[in-house]
């Protein structure tokens, strides 16, 4: 009879395979689920955090002067100039702001800002 260790609990003890015995749960299964793993976190983490990451790009290259835009922080403007990483931006009559390129969220619709 064994007596009770409350580390029991927390480690679950070893005890020696008879001579001639199979070890318990192969290997193969052991590199299985980190594949499965890795695979579930690609297809749906990795994988359309890419192809956001593609089209924000894509807009940034189509973008053009007279395009209306909205930042990631709200402000919508026309765009006037554009350089290489920074924009002008028009968001009222003779009031100009420069931001960065990444830092635009969206591309509006033609007349969008004139029926707000």
């Amino acid at each position: 009879m064994t007596s009770f260790n409350p580390l029991d609990l927390l480690i679950s003890p070893a005890y020696a395979q008879t001579a001639g015995q199979a070890p318990q749960g192969g290997g193969l299964s052991f590199l299985i689920m980190p594949i499965v793993l890795i695979a579930v976190m690609y297809f749906l983490m990795i994988r359309p955090q890419m192809k956001r990451a593609k089209e924000h790009r894509s807009m940034l290259e189509k973008l053009g002067n007279g395009d209306e835009v909205i930042t990631n922080g709200g402000i919508a403007g026309v765009v006037r100039e554009i350089g290489d990483s920074f924009i002008t931006i028009e968001i009222a009559d003779n009031v100009r702001v420069r931001v960065q390129k990444a830092a635009i969220g969206n591309v509006l619709p033609k007349g969008s800002l004139k029926s707000a």
